[in-house]
C-alpha cells in the first residue's frame, strides 16, 4: 500500500495550483510514496541512546591563532604603488562621481 494516495497528491497539486494530468496524479503518487517510506525507514533506525550530531567526524580548529605581530608601516605599504594619495593606494575613478 502506497504512504500517499492518489487523491492526496491531486489535493496537493490543487493547493500548489499545479494542472496534473491523471498519469502524473498516479506517477507523483508513487514517487512521493517511495519518498516517504524511505524518510520512515531512516525514522526507524534513529535510535533514543544515539545523540544527534551534525557531522561524523569531531572538527578541529585548523586557524593559527591570532596574535599581534611586527607588520609593514603605510609607507612600506605603499613604497611600490603606482600612486598615494592621504596615505591610501590611489586608483583611477571608474564610475564617475564627484570627489
Amino acid at each position: 500500500m502506497s504512504a500517499i494516495t492518489r487523491d492526496e497528491v491531486a489535493h496537493l497539486a490543487r493547493l500548489s495550483r499545479l494542472a496534473l494530468t491523471d498519469d502524473e496524479l498516479d506517477h507523483y503518487a508513487t514517487q512521493l510514496g517511495a519518498i516517504i517510506e524511505s524518510v520512515a525507514k531512516v525514522a526507524e533506525v534513529a535510535a533514543e541512546d544515539v545523540p544527534p550530531s551534525s557531522h561524523a567526524l569531531p572538527l578541529t580548529n585548523v586557524f593559527r591563532a591570532d596574535e599581534v605581530r611586527a607588520s609593514l608601516t603605510p609607507e612600506q605599504a605603499l613604497s611600490g604603488a603606482p600612486a598615494v594619495e592621504d596615505d591610501r593606494f590611489r586608483v583611477p575613478r571608474i564610475l564617475g562621481e564627484e570627489a
